[in-house]
Formats: structure tokens, sequence, C-alpha cells
């Protein structure tokens, strides 16, 4: 299992709404790999600024074919892509 969080680059918004219908339907499609996923906020909550995933994958290589699969990632939407392996105790 892993987390995954991607920052968005600045100034991205149009570019977040306009792939935003491909995103979640390449997330629909793959939903057995999520745990968890959704957009970070700004802190008003009016602005998506990126996205917190937790993916159920074994293998990185696997996980980094379905993150570069990703309509966002593919548009070019993030600043940055960090990962990291997890283990889920609670609940």
């Amino acid at each position: 299992m892993f987390v995954v969080h991607c920052q968005d680059r600045p100034d991205s918004s149009a570019l977040r709404q306009a792939t935003r219908e491909a995103h979640l339907a390449y997330a629909r499609a793959h939903i057995d790999r999520f745990v968890m996923g959704g957009p970070t906020l700004t802190d008003d909550r009016s602005t998506m600024t990126g996205s917190i995933l937790v993916l159920n994958f074994t293998e990185r290589a696997e996980l980094d074919a379905f993150l570069a699969a990703d309509p966002y990632a593919q548009a070019g939407l993030f600043e940055s892509v960090t990962v990291w392996p997890y283990r889920k105790v609670l609940p």
C-alpha cells in the first residue's frame, strides 16, 4: 500500500477542471485499488490544490505506471508527486 501526495502546479485550476471528468473516470475504472482519495484544498476550501491518495499496490513499479496513466498526470497538472510506502493500522 502507498500514500501519494500530488501537488498541483501554481495557477492550474483551469487545467484541473478541464481534466477532472477524465481523471474521475480513470479512478472509477480502478476503484479496487483505492483505499481513499480526494483533493487537498485551500484554507477557505474554495480551491483544489492537489490530491492525497491511499492506493493498494504491492509493487512500486505498478503504482508508478498507474500514476503516469492518470489524465491529471498526462495533462501536466502536478508540480510534484511524493510517494510513501504505507501500512494501515487503524481502523
